[in-house]
């Protein structure tokens, strides 16, 4: 009887988990809804004195999305004035809504790879996980490895599906 031999795990196949990427942290809302006159203008003072009134430690180092839920014309300068009281405060904090803030720091977490050491190796993404790695993160790191990369696969390194194959140099 001839010995079972893994060859996945004999393989030169570098397995990606995009969930090692994922940054931690509580991710909080900032709504500037509540503080617009009539939740429809912004009154510059009555904003600034309301801004000034709120407890920020409720955001210290949470990850914060700043956006605005009503339907409403907000000037841009409302968004930066916000962004002044959470920085130094929140962990990340950005101008969009809870989505934008989940593909921003995961692009960031993903300009930590370094695409020279996928050269020329075979590479499985994975696919399902635990956590909710959005659906950007996965063009994004075709982007990163595409240059680099021999192959790159989406699933398990038992099952896979093709994506993308290096086109052969030279013979």
């Amino acid at each position: 009887m001839s010995e079972i031999v893994n060859r996945v795990a004999n393989s030169a196949i570098i397995s990606l988990d995009l969930e090692t990427y994922f940054q931690e942290g509580q991710r909080k809302s900032f709504d500037l809804r509540p503080y617009l006159f009539q939740e429809m203008i912004v009154r510059e003072r009555e904003f600034r004195q309301m801004l000034k009134e709120t407890d920020w430690e409720e955001f210290r180092d949470a990850l914060v999305s700043v956006y605005c839920s009503a339907d409403a014309i907000i000037p841009t300068w409302a968004y930066m004035l916000v962004m002044t009281y959470l920085e130094g405060v929140a962990k990340e904090a950005l101008i969009g809504g809870p989505e934008d803030l989940e593909k921003y720091v995961m692009t960031k977490s993903l300009q930590r790879i370094n695409p020279k050491d996928f050269e020329g190796k075979p590479v499985v993404v994975k696919g399902c996980g635990k956590l909710p790695v959005p659906i950007h993160a996965y063009g994004e790191i075709v982007r990163i490895l595409k240059g680099s990369a021999r192959s790159i696969m989406y699933g398990e390194p038992c099952s896979t599906v093709p994506v993308y194959k290096a086109p052969r140099v030279g013979n």
